[in-house]
Protein backbone atom coordinates (compact mmCIF):
# COMPACT_ATOMS: atom_id res chain seq x y z
CA UNK A 1 0.00 0.00 0.00
CA UNK A 2 2.02 3.96 -1.04
CA UNK A 3 0.82 6.49 0.96
CA UNK A 4 2.61 9.05 -0.39
CA UNK A 5 1.52 11.92 2.39
CA UNK A 6 3.50 10.17 4.88
CA UNK A 7 7.39 9.62 2.90
CA UNK A 8 9.32 11.37 0.59
CA UNK A 9 12.36 10.09 -1.38
CA UNK A 10 11.66 6.80 -1.36
CA UNK A 11 14.25 4.21 -2.90
CA UNK A 12 11.81 3.17 -5.99
CA UNK A 13 13.11 -0.61 -4.97
CA UNK A 14 11.92 -0.71 -1.60
CA UNK A 15 7.97 -1.97 -1.29
CA UNK A 16 6.33 0.50 0.99
CA UNK A 17 3.43 -0.74 3.48
CA UNK A 18 1.24 1.40 6.07
CA UNK A 19 -1.21 0.69 8.76
CA UNK A 20 -4.91 1.74 7.76
CA UNK A 21 -5.79 2.58 11.32
CA UNK A 22 -3.93 5.56 12.82
CA UNK A 23 -3.01 6.71 16.04
CA UNK A 24 -0.63 3.60 16.18
CA UNK A 25 3.03 3.35 17.32
CA UNK A 26 5.51 0.53 17.80
CA UNK A 27 6.75 -0.37 21.15
CA UNK A 28 10.81 0.80 20.18
CA UNK A 29 13.87 0.53 18.24
CA UNK A 30 15.26 -2.43 20.20
CA UNK A 31 12.34 -4.80 20.29
CA UNK A 32 10.70 -6.56 17.19
CA UNK A 33 7.23 -5.83 16.40
CA UNK A 34 6.82 -8.34 14.22
CA UNK A 35 6.07 -11.92 15.22
CA UNK A 36 8.48 -14.69 15.45
CA UNK A 37 7.28 -16.14 12.22
CA UNK A 38 6.79 -12.59 10.61
CA UNK A 39 3.20 -12.82 9.78
CA UNK A 40 2.02 -10.56 12.33
CA UNK A 41 2.57 -6.60 13.65
CA UNK A 42 1.93 -6.08 17.14
CA UNK A 43 1.32 -2.10 18.29
CA UNK A 44 -0.37 0.09 20.86
CA UNK A 45 -3.40 2.23 19.45
CA UNK A 46 -3.29 5.55 21.37
CA UNK A 47 -6.89 7.21 22.30
CA UNK A 48 -5.89 10.76 21.18
CA UNK A 49 -2.93 12.81 19.82
CA UNK A 50 -4.39 16.31 20.05
CA UNK A 51 -3.83 16.03 23.92
CA UNK A 52 -1.76 14.34 27.21
CA UNK A 53 -3.57 11.65 28.62
CA UNK A 54 -4.98 11.37 32.00
CA UNK A 55 -4.58 8.07 34.38
CA UNK A 56 -7.33 5.49 33.18
CA UNK A 57 -7.32 6.42 29.73
CA UNK A 58 -8.01 3.41 27.70
CA UNK A 59 -5.71 2.42 25.04
CA UNK A 60 -5.83 -0.13 22.66
CA UNK A 61 -3.40 -3.51 21.33
CA UNK A 62 -3.74 -3.67 17.84
CA UNK A 63 -2.99 -6.87 15.47
CA UNK A 64 -2.22 -6.47 11.81
CA UNK A 65 -1.65 -9.49 9.68
CA UNK A 66 0.99 -9.14 7.35
CA UNK A 67 -0.30 -11.56 4.82
CA UNK A 68 -3.99 -10.48 4.43
CA UNK A 69 -3.89 -6.53 5.62
CA UNK A 70 -6.19 -7.52 8.38
CA UNK A 71 -5.96 -5.26 11.50
CA UNK A 72 -7.83 -5.41 14.53
CA UNK A 73 -7.96 -4.66 18.41
CA UNK A 74 -7.16 -7.67 20.58
CA UNK A 75 -7.52 -5.92 23.77
CA UNK A 76 -7.37 -2.93 25.87
CA UNK A 77 -5.43 -1.25 28.72
CA UNK A 78 -4.86 1.20 31.27
CA UNK A 79 -1.09 0.65 31.87
CA UNK A 80 0.61 2.01 29.04
CA UNK A 81 2.51 5.89 28.29
CA UNK A 82 2.91 7.72 24.85
CA UNK A 83 6.30 6.99 23.33
CA UNK A 84 6.57 2.98 24.22
CA UNK A 85 3.20 2.10 24.44
CA UNK A 86 1.95 -0.81 26.56
CA UNK A 87 4.84 -2.14 25.88
CA UNK A 88 3.55 -4.64 23.54
CA UNK A 89 5.69 -7.20 22.18
CA UNK A 90 6.47 -10.79 21.51
CA UNK A 91 7.41 -13.90 23.50
CA UNK A 92 8.87 -16.96 21.31
CA UNK A 93 5.90 -18.06 19.43
CA UNK A 94 3.27 -15.92 17.05
CA UNK A 95 1.00 -17.25 20.59
CA UNK A 96 2.99 -15.26 23.20
CA UNK A 97 2.04 -11.92 23.26
CA UNK A 98 2.63 -9.95 25.97
CA UNK A 99 1.99 -5.83 27.12
CA UNK A 100 0.85 -4.33 30.70
CA UNK A 101 -2.78 -3.55 32.17
CA UNK A 102 -3.64 -2.19 35.67
CA UNK A 103 -6.62 -1.25 37.66
CA UNK A 104 -7.07 2.09 38.86
CA UNK A 105 -7.90 0.99 42.31
CA UNK A 106 -4.04 0.29 42.95
CA UNK A 107 -2.60 2.08 40.28
CA UNK A 108 -0.13 -1.17 40.06
CA UNK A 109 0.07 -2.18 36.22
CA UNK A 110 1.14 -6.26 35.53
CA UNK A 111 1.81 -7.88 32.59
CA UNK A 112 -0.18 -9.75 30.33
CA UNK A 113 -0.07 -12.86 28.15
CA UNK A 114 -2.20 -13.44 25.27
CA UNK A 115 -2.81 -16.18 23.02
CA UNK A 116 -4.12 -13.67 20.10
CA UNK A 117 -5.19 -16.97 18.10
CA UNK A 118 -6.92 -18.74 21.02
CA UNK A 119 -8.17 -15.79 22.76
CA UNK A 120 -6.52 -17.45 26.22
CA UNK A 121 -4.79 -14.61 28.64
CA UNK A 122 -2.47 -15.09 31.34
CA UNK A 123 -2.42 -12.61 34.17
CA UNK A 124 1.52 -11.93 35.40
CA UNK A 125 2.62 -11.12 38.32
CA UNK A 126 5.15 -8.52 37.55
CA UNK A 127 5.11 -5.59 34.91
CA UNK A 128 6.84 -5.92 31.74
CA UNK A 129 8.85 -3.46 30.05
CA UNK A 130 10.95 -6.44 28.07
CA UNK A 131 10.74 -9.94 27.76
CA UNK A 132 13.84 -12.47 27.52
CA UNK A 133 15.05 -14.11 23.48
CA UNK A 134 13.16 -16.95 24.39
CA UNK A 135 10.01 -15.29 26.17
CA UNK A 136 9.85 -17.01 29.68
CA UNK A 137 11.01 -13.85 31.73
CA UNK A 138 9.92 -10.81 31.70
CA UNK A 139 12.37 -7.77 33.36
CA UNK A 140 11.01 -4.02 34.19
CA UNK A 141 11.95 -0.69 35.85
CA UNK A 142 9.64 1.06 38.05
CA UNK A 143 6.95 2.02 35.30
CA UNK A 144 4.97 4.36 37.92
CA UNK A 145 7.98 6.39 38.38
CA UNK A 146 9.96 6.18 35.29
CA UNK A 147 8.89 9.74 33.95
CA UNK A 148 10.19 11.42 36.91
CA UNK A 149 13.14 10.43 34.74
CA UNK A 150 12.23 11.10 31.13
CA UNK A 151 8.16 11.22 30.15
CA UNK A 152 6.59 9.11 27.97
CA UNK A 153 8.05 5.29 28.75
CA UNK A 154 6.37 4.11 31.52
CA UNK A 155 2.63 3.91 32.95
CA UNK A 156 0.32 6.62 33.58
CA UNK A 157 -1.05 7.19 37.01
CA UNK A 158 -2.06 10.09 39.74
CA UNK A 159 1.07 12.14 41.31
CA UNK A 160 -0.21 10.21 44.43
CA UNK A 161 0.50 7.18 43.15
CA UNK A 162 4.46 7.83 42.23
CA UNK A 163 7.02 6.84 44.70
CA UNK A 164 9.93 9.30 44.28
CA UNK A 165 13.40 7.66 45.24
CA UNK A 166 15.51 8.94 48.14
CA UNK A 167 19.05 8.29 47.38
CA UNK A 168 19.77 4.46 45.82
CA UNK A 169 16.44 2.77 46.91
CA UNK A 170 16.44 -0.58 48.57
CA UNK A 171 13.21 -1.34 47.66
CA UNK A 172 13.54 -0.18 43.70
CA UNK A 173 15.55 -1.61 40.93
CA UNK A 174 15.26 -4.58 38.46
CA UNK A 175 11.76 -6.05 38.79
CA UNK A 176 11.97 -9.77 36.85
CA UNK A 177 9.22 -12.37 36.39
CA UNK A 178 8.24 -15.70 35.22
CA UNK A 179 6.37 -15.50 32.06
CA UNK A 180 4.56 -19.28 32.59
CA UNK A 181 3.56 -17.99 36.04
CA UNK A 182 5.93 -17.67 38.32
CA UNK A 183 6.14 -14.89 41.48
CA UNK A 184 8.02 -11.78 40.22
CA UNK A 185 10.53 -10.02 42.72
CA UNK A 186 12.93 -7.56 42.73
CA UNK A 187 16.34 -9.03 41.25
CA UNK A 188 18.51 -6.46 42.20
CA UNK A 189 18.05 -2.86 44.15
CA UNK A 190 19.98 0.50 43.07
CA UNK A 191 21.31 0.40 46.43
CA UNK A 192 22.89 -3.19 45.54
CA UNK A 193 23.98 -1.89 42.18
CA UNK A 194 25.28 1.56 43.31
CA UNK A 195 26.93 -0.40 46.40
CA UNK A 196 28.72 -2.74 44.43
CA UNK A 197 29.73 -0.21 41.46
CA UNK A 198 30.37 3.76 43.74
CA UNK A 199 31.23 2.74 46.64
CA UNK A 200 34.64 3.90 46.48
CA UNK A 201 33.22 7.62 45.12
CA UNK A 202 29.79 7.57 47.21
CA UNK A 203 30.41 11.20 47.97
CA UNK A 204 30.06 12.17 44.29
CA UNK A 205 26.41 10.57 44.19
CA UNK A 206 25.71 11.82 47.95
CA UNK A 207 23.22 14.71 46.67
CA UNK A 208 21.05 13.30 44.40
CA UNK A 209 18.29 10.36 43.54
CA UNK A 210 18.38 7.09 41.39
CA UNK A 211 15.87 5.90 39.07
CA UNK A 212 16.14 3.05 36.43
CA UNK A 213 15.53 3.59 33.09
CA UNK A 214 15.67 1.80 29.73
CA UNK A 215 16.41 -2.02 30.48
CA UNK A 216 17.29 -4.47 27.86
CA UNK A 217 17.87 -8.23 27.45
CA UNK A 218 20.87 -9.25 25.21
CA UNK A 219 20.67 -11.02 22.05
CA UNK A 220 21.57 -14.09 24.03
CA UNK A 221 19.66 -13.65 26.85
CA UNK A 222 22.60 -14.09 29.14
CA UNK A 223 23.10 -10.38 30.03
CA UNK A 224 20.79 -7.34 31.12
CA UNK A 225 21.91 -3.62 29.83
CA UNK A 226 20.61 -1.35 32.39
CA UNK A 227 20.21 2.57 32.26
CA UNK A 228 20.63 4.06 35.58
CA UNK A 229 19.94 8.29 35.47
CA UNK A 230 20.96 10.34 38.81
CA UNK A 231 18.95 13.86 39.45
CA UNK A 232 20.59 16.37 41.64
CA UNK A 233 19.23 17.68 44.62
CA UNK A 234 20.71 20.57 43.84
CA UNK A 235 19.09 22.98 41.37
CA UNK A 236 21.36 23.99 37.95
CA UNK A 237 23.56 20.70 38.23
CA UNK A 238 23.08 18.70 35.42
CA UNK A 239 21.91 15.17 35.94
CA UNK A 240 23.85 12.21 35.11
CA UNK A 241 23.37 8.87 33.12
CA UNK A 242 25.68 5.22 32.82
CA UNK A 243 24.91 2.29 31.36
CA UNK A 244 25.06 -0.90 33.35
CA UNK A 245 25.18 -4.39 32.31
CA UNK A 246 24.55 -7.44 34.55
CA UNK A 247 23.97 -11.13 34.78
CA UNK A 248 20.42 -12.39 33.91
CA UNK A 249 20.98 -13.85 37.08
CA UNK A 250 21.82 -10.39 38.98
CA UNK A 251 25.32 -11.16 39.67
CA UNK A 252 28.58 -9.40 37.86
CA UNK A 253 27.91 -5.94 37.41
CA UNK A 254 29.63 -3.63 35.56
CA UNK A 255 29.91 0.14 34.35
CA UNK A 256 29.62 0.11 30.71
CA UNK A 257 29.73 3.18 29.85
CA UNK A 258 30.65 5.60 32.81
CA UNK A 259 29.01 8.68 33.65
CA UNK A 260 31.92 11.30 32.77
CA UNK A 261 31.91 9.56 29.19
CA UNK A 262 28.39 9.99 28.98
CA UNK A 263 28.17 13.85 30.10
CA UNK A 264 30.37 14.72 27.06
CA UNK A 265 26.86 13.78 25.04
CA UNK A 266 24.99 10.96 24.02
CA UNK A 267 21.96 9.16 23.29
CA UNK A 268 20.34 5.46 22.59
CA UNK A 269 22.45 2.40 23.89
CA UNK A 270 21.61 -0.59 22.14
CA UNK A 271 22.66 -4.41 22.22
CA UNK A 272 24.77 -5.05 19.10
CA UNK A 273 24.08 -8.40 17.59
CA UNK A 274 26.75 -10.33 18.71
CA UNK A 275 25.50 -10.02 22.40
CA UNK A 276 29.17 -8.75 23.99
CA UNK A 277 29.28 -5.44 22.58
CA UNK A 278 26.71 -2.00 22.54
CA UNK A 279 26.41 0.39 20.38
CA UNK A 280 25.42 4.21 20.85
CA UNK A 281 25.56 7.70 19.70
CA UNK A 282 28.65 9.39 21.57
CA UNK A 283 30.85 12.61 21.26
CA UNK A 284 34.04 11.07 22.41
CA UNK A 285 35.78 14.79 22.64
CA UNK A 286 35.31 18.06 23.69
CA UNK A 287 33.69 20.12 20.47
CA UNK A 288 32.98 17.08 18.02
CA UNK A 289 30.18 15.91 17.14
CA UNK A 290 28.09 13.07 17.92
CA UNK A 291 29.63 9.78 16.66
CA UNK A 292 28.09 5.98 16.23
CA UNK A 293 30.69 4.30 18.62
CA UNK A 294 30.71 0.68 20.04
CA UNK A 295 32.38 -0.86 23.49
CA UNK A 296 32.33 -3.34 25.32
CA UNK A 297 29.55 -5.20 27.79
CA UNK A 298 32.08 -4.91 30.74
CA UNK A 299 33.43 -0.61 29.55
CA UNK A 300 36.35 -1.69 27.20
CA UNK A 301 37.70 0.60 24.28
CA UNK A 302 35.40 2.98 22.63
CA UNK A 303 35.40 2.03 18.67
CA UNK A 304 34.31 4.75 16.33
CA UNK A 305 31.69 3.32 13.39
CA UNK A 306 32.11 4.96 10.32
CA UNK A 307 34.21 7.53 11.50
CA UNK A 308 33.19 10.39 8.83
CA UNK A 309 29.58 10.00 9.79
CA UNK A 310 27.78 12.07 12.42
CA UNK A 311 26.04 9.83 15.27
CA UNK A 312 21.78 10.67 14.77
CA UNK A 313 18.74 9.41 16.66
CA UNK A 314 17.93 4.95 17.00
CA UNK A 315 21.15 3.36 15.69
CA UNK A 316 21.32 -0.37 15.62
CA UNK A 317 23.13 -3.05 13.23
CA UNK A 318 22.41 -5.73 10.82
CA UNK A 319 22.68 -8.83 11.76
CA UNK A 320 25.90 -9.20 10.18
CA UNK A 321 27.30 -5.91 11.56
CA UNK A 322 28.17 -4.15 8.12
CA UNK A 323 25.91 -2.15 8.52
CA UNK A 324 23.98 0.63 10.55
CA UNK A 325 20.44 1.56 10.22
CA UNK A 326 19.28 4.89 12.04
CA UNK A 327 16.37 7.55 11.93
CA UNK A 328 17.22 10.93 13.30
CA UNK A 329 15.22 13.83 15.41
CA UNK A 330 14.08 16.94 13.56
CA UNK A 331 16.53 19.20 15.52
CA UNK A 332 19.78 16.60 14.29
CA UNK A 333 22.32 18.31 12.00
CA UNK A 334 21.51 15.45 9.43
CA UNK A 335 17.44 16.32 9.59
CA UNK A 336 16.36 19.04 6.59
CA UNK A 337 14.92 21.13 8.85
CA UNK A 338 11.55 20.88 7.94
CA UNK A 339 9.86 18.45 9.91
CA UNK A 340 11.06 15.42 8.16
CA UNK A 341 13.96 13.38 9.75
CA UNK A 342 15.56 10.61 7.37
CA UNK A 343 16.13 7.00 7.70
CA UNK A 344 20.43 6.53 7.16
CA UNK A 345 21.54 3.06 6.05
CA UNK A 346 25.23 2.73 6.10
CA UNK A 347 28.03 0.53 4.53
CA UNK A 348 30.66 0.39 7.59
CA UNK A 349 33.86 -0.46 6.10
CA UNK A 350 33.65 1.98 3.77
CA UNK A 351 31.59 4.92 5.35
CA UNK A 352 29.17 5.23 2.14
CA UNK A 353 25.69 6.48 3.34
CA UNK A 354 22.12 6.39 1.61
CA UNK A 355 19.10 8.11 2.32
CA UNK A 356 16.86 5.41 2.36
CA UNK A 357 13.74 7.58 3.28
CA UNK A 358 13.07 10.41 4.72
CA UNK A 359 9.72 10.67 6.99
CA UNK A 360 7.32 13.13 8.10
CA UNK A 361 7.29 13.63 12.03
CA UNK A 362 5.70 16.55 13.00
CA UNK A 363 2.22 16.36 14.82
CA UNK A 364 1.06 19.85 15.81
CA UNK A 365 0.78 18.95 19.15
CA UNK A 366 3.66 17.40 21.09
CA UNK A 367 3.13 18.74 24.67
CA UNK A 368 5.19 20.22 26.97
CA UNK A 369 7.72 17.97 27.49
CA UNK A 370 7.60 16.15 24.09
CA UNK A 371 5.56 13.67 25.19
CA UNK A 372 3.70 13.29 22.23
CA UNK A 373 6.60 13.69 19.41
CA UNK A 374 6.56 10.74 16.63
CA UNK A 375 10.05 9.36 16.84
CA UNK A 376 10.45 6.30 14.10
CA UNK A 377 12.62 4.21 16.09
CA UNK A 378 13.46 1.62 13.09
CA UNK A 379 13.15 -1.81 14.28
CA UNK A 380 14.08 -5.14 13.16
CA UNK A 381 12.10 -8.54 12.07
CA UNK A 382 13.48 -11.13 13.58
CA UNK A 383 15.43 -12.15 10.31
CA UNK A 384 16.10 -8.74 9.68
CA UNK A 385 14.51 -8.78 6.30
CA UNK A 386 11.88 -5.80 7.13
CA UNK A 387 11.49 -2.56 9.13
CA UNK A 388 9.18 -1.25 10.59
CA UNK A 389 8.57 2.48 12.09
CA UNK A 390 6.38 5.49 13.18
CA UNK A 391 5.97 8.21 11.32
CA UNK A 392 3.09 11.23 10.63
CA UNK A 393 0.90 11.34 7.38
CA UNK A 394 -0.11 15.32 8.15
CA UNK A 395 -3.49 13.74 10.39
CA UNK A 396 -2.43 10.69 12.03
CA UNK A 397 0.31 8.68 13.58
CA UNK A 398 0.74 5.83 11.26
CA UNK A 399 3.63 2.61 10.93
CA UNK A 400 5.22 1.74 8.00
CA UNK A 401 7.12 -1.65 7.18
CA UNK A 402 9.70 -1.76 4.54
CA UNK A 403 11.87 -4.48 3.09
CA UNK A 404 15.21 -4.09 4.56
CA UNK A 405 18.08 -2.80 2.07
CA UNK A 406 20.18 -5.17 0.49
CA UNK A 407 24.16 -4.74 -0.94
CA UNK A 408 26.28 -1.49 -0.84
CA UNK A 409 25.00 2.01 0.46
CA UNK A 410 25.50 4.26 -2.17
CA UNK A 411 26.17 7.92 -2.01
CA UNK A 412 28.84 10.23 -1.30
CA UNK A 413 31.61 9.46 1.19
CA UNK A 414 33.13 12.03 3.67
CA UNK A 415 30.65 14.50 6.01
Amino acid sequence: MRFPGIASQVDGRTPLWVTRVGRVVHRFFDTSPFSPSGRWLALTRLPAEDRLPAPGDVAEVWLVDLSTGEERCVAETRAWDTQLGAQVQWGGSDSDLFFNDLSPENWRPYGLRLDPGGGACRRLDGPVYVVSPDGRTAVSPNLTNIGLAQPGYGVIVPPQAVKRNRGAAEDDGIWITDTEGGPGRLLVSIAELVGRLHASDWDAWAGGDFYGFHLKWSPRGDRLMYVLRWLPHAAGLPPRREVITLDADGRRPRVALPAEAWALGGHHPNWAPDGRSITMNLRLREGEPLRFVRFSADGGERETLAPGRVGSGHPSLSRDGRHLLTDAYPHEAVSAGDGTVPLRWIELESGREREWLRLRANPPFVGPRRELRVDPHPAWSRDFSRVAVNAWDGVTRRVLVLRAPEGRAKGVSGE
